[in-house]
């Protein structure tokens, strides 16, 4: 897997607030990988009916204050808040600040960074409908 080895090197030099965590088998790989705070578990990797397209869904943990860099995805996104508070900025709207129980969609392509805003940690289930083979995230 060294396209994986050199994703992480790159988010390592680049000082990012966001890990990339890529299953290997298409179960649940109940890991956790930490990066600047931000903790991402992923629970589910999997094809879709459509060729060439996956779900991957996890967990992402923010600890209070922290932000994801601003970036990509190819594909689309539902983000729902699991708890805490958490900021969106999607590239070309205002921000949106959700609470647990709230979700939102990230069409692909889009240009979003998150961050936690509340007093307490916040964790939200990503679930990702993207193209196979791609890197699951790109820093602006």
């Amino acid at each position: 897997m060294k396209t994986t080895r050199l994703i992480a090197a790159a988010m390592l030099i680049a000082g990012s607030g966001l890990t990339l965590q890529l299953a290997q088998a298409q179960q649940p790989t109940n890991q956790v990988m930490q990066f600047s705070g931000i903790g991402r578990t992923d629970v589910l990797r999997n094809d879709l009916s459509q060729l060439g397209r996956e779900v991957i869904q996890t967990r992402v943990d923010f600890p209070p204050g922290v932000t994801a860099a601003a970036h990509t995805h190819p594909g689309e996104e539902v983000a729902y808040i699991l708890e805490g508070t958490l900021e969106y900025n999607l590239e070309g709207r205002p921000p949106i600040t959700l609470k647990a129980g709230e979700a939102l969609f990230i069409p692909s392509g889009t240009a979003h960074w998150v961050r936690n805003v509340g007093p307490g940690k916040a964790s939200e289930l990503a679930t990702y409908l993207v193209e196979k083979g791609k890197p699951l995230v790109t820093f602006k």
